[in-house]
């Protein structure tokens, strides 16, 4: 496929789901502009995150999305050959999931519902049960939401799967019960750059980081949206305000190299590794 350029979100997305849709078809307008052949959304792109993890106000949670709906299908339209991911929720048999879709102006090429949910999160979102690669214009992918990359059996089940792309798409807030005095700080701040370069290197995998801005409710998000490489290494990163993160990368070529000498995947031991109880 040769070399593809990759752009990573940080930006702020409220409940006003019109607004949102107006502010990303201008978001992609600008990024085809650029050539970018990847562009990835923080997760709640479409009508934001909840105000609070501790105890989220149930009378007003973001709008549910069908992922058929009008909206998405803008999103689908301003695309064109461009491929993105977004963040939005669905509600599907009377639940609500905090959800993730990958499109193009050929329709949806793979979605992702949240499975991983820290604290109050359940009285808001049903979760997901599976982690599944899809195929896309820019290769192989797969995506994670938030906390889901925040266990190394997320990113590995999408790796295994065949992504040589993970987009993480994130409402990643700043520490709720240890707030430091600045974002650069903070304990989530740092856990979020670690989580990003781990997942990527463990995996030898590209790594998309997109991250939410501002301010939701009690929440505070961190921005540092960043593209990873296959050796953990940050090839580009925004800091707290909003950007984007671009990089030109050669997916295959490098996730080759990555794997030349020491190939992770392959050389797993899954006969000592002790089954995990339920």
């Amino acid at each position: 496929m040769g070399s593809i350029k990759i752009g990573a979100l940080a930006a702020h997305f409220g409940r006003d789901v019109d607004r949102a849709v107006s502010k990303i078809e201008t978001i992609i307008d600008s990024a085809k502009r650029d050539e970018i052949d990847l562009l990835v959304l923080p997760d709640a792109s479409l009508g934001g995150y909840i105000d609070s993890l501790r105890n989220p106000d149930v009378s007003e949670l973001p709008p549910t999305l069908d992922i058929d709906g009008p909206e998405i299908s803008a999103i689908m339209a301003a695309a064109g050959d461009l491929t993105v991911c977004i963040g939005y929720t669905e509600l599907s048999n009377g639940l609500r999931y905090n959800a993730a879709a990958c499109v193009s102006g050929d329709g949806v090429l793979g979605s992702h519902r949240k499975v991983h949910q820290p604290l109050g999160e359940s009285l808001a979102y049903a979760a997901g049960d599976r982690f599944e690669a899809f195929d896309t214009p820019v290769g192989r992918m797969g995506m994670l939401i938030d906390y889901d990359k925040t266990f190394p059996e997320s990113a590995r089940a999408l790796a295994l799967d065949g992504a040589r792309i993970i987009a993480a798409l994130s409402a990643w807030p700043a520490s709720v019960t240890d707030r430091a005095s600045s974002l650069p700080n903070d304990r989530q701040s740092r856990l979020f750059d670690l989580y990003d370069a781990a997942r990527a290197a463990e995996n030898q995998v590209v790594l998309v980081s997109s991250n939410q801005t501002g301010v939701m409710g009690s929440l505070r998000f961190l921005g540092q949206a960043k593209i990873v490489g296959p050796g953990g290494d940050v090839l580009a990163k925004t800091w707290s305000k909003g950007g984007l993160a671009v990089c030109d990368i050669d997916v295959d070529a490098e996730v080759d190299r990555a794997r030349r000498v020491l190939h992770h995947l392959d050389e797993r031991r899954v006969d000592a590794y002790r089954q995990e109880k339920s």
